[in-house]
């Protein structure tokens, strides 16, 4: 995949392409419906696909210190969409300047000057240019006068995860902070993950026999509720069974929120200084203040035995 950041990176001699554009944080279920339709449609027409989505977050120069919780990082989505059959991905710096452009200067700017679009794809809501103004019936106005194909997919999906709520960005971090990871699983088609550097801290879990990996996450990642959970640690090219403490750490009256991670009966890593990620499979139970030292050794003994089964039990065929 080529990834170019801005549209400076695009080679000059970039031919036609299906085009499709948004946040896509999370690359969701319903995202995927848009995606694979844009890849499958390219294939049709033999030319590439290209993915354009925006850093930051249009909400943080509409509305500063409105950053939503990212469930995924640009990196990570780029290897979703990898997978997806997507083959460039261009984010867009997204400054007050950028955020001034009509939609027709979009259009311009970007679909037919940049990527010369053959066709773009989208969902029914989709908006773009200054304050939104652009609709997909717009966008198809300016595909007759610089012919471009507008398709329109319905990505209405819905399950269990949220009483039956559509699937959305929105909706997924909704559950991740308050710790329903397994919905917010069923949305993204997979377990959510927090990526970062294994950092150093306390030292706590070693001296009780469980040592952890402190992981300092990427900024305005979206992190679950308090609490222990299980899933796994990847590490080094590995996934190692994990049981994952999200919290404050209440015994020893810690105030920072930390995310640690123990792989399961591995006691010999050293994973300091490397970047680390971990995947929420399923929330155990909620972050608790002890009674004493050995009570607390007794519960995180019960919680790696639980977690362990949660793990097994979800690698089985």
């Amino acid at each position: 995949m080529q990834r170019w950041r801005g549209l400076e990176d695009i080679p000059q001699d970039w031919g036609r392409s299906v085009v499709t554009i948004g946040s896509y944080d999370g690359v969701h279920r319903g995202h995927q419906l848009i995606i694979r339709h844009a890849v499958n449609r390219a294939r049709e027409l033999g030319v590439p696909t290209v993915v354009v989505t925006f850093d930051p977050h249009p909400s943080e120069v509409v509305r500063p210190g409105s950053h939503p919780p990212l469930i995924a990082p640009h990196h990570r989505r780029a290897e979703l969409m990898t997978e997806l059959g997507v083959d460039a991905v261009l984010i867009l710096p997204f400054t007050t300047e950028f955020s001034k452009l009509s939609p027709a200067e979009f259009v311009g700017k970007v679909l037919v000057d940049k990527l010369r679009a053959k066709a773009v794809v989208e969902g029914p809501n989709f908006r773009f240019g200054h304050r939104a103004a652009g609709t997909v019936d717009f966008l198809a106005e300016q595909g007759k006068i610089y012919d471009f194909e507008v398709e329109v997919v319905e990505l209405y999906v819905s399950g269990e995860a949220g009483g039956g709520e559509p699937f959305s960005s929105t909706l997924t971090r909704r559950l991740i902070v308050e710790g329903e990871v397994e919905g917010a699983a069923e949305i993204l088609g997979r377990p959510h993950r927090v990526e970062g550097v294994v950092v150093s801290g306390a030292r706590r879990g070693r001296e009780l026999g469980f040592p952890t990996a402190n992981v300092e996450t990427l900024p305005h990642t979206a992190i679950p509720a308090d609490g222990v959970y299980a899933g796994w640690l990847h590490a080094q090219g590995e996934a190692m069974p994990a049981a994952i403490s999200v919290g404050t750490n209440p015994q020893f009256d810690g105030t920072e929120r930390t995310v640690e991670a123990y792989a399961i009966d591995r006691v010999d890593l050293d994973l300091y200084g490397l970047h680390v990620a971990v995947d929420f499979l399923a929330f155990v139970r909620g972050q608790a203040k002890f009674d004493s030292l050995e009570a607390l050794m007794e519960q995180i003994a019960a919680d790696v035995r639980r977690c362990k089964e949660l793990v097994a039990a979800a690698e089985r065929p």
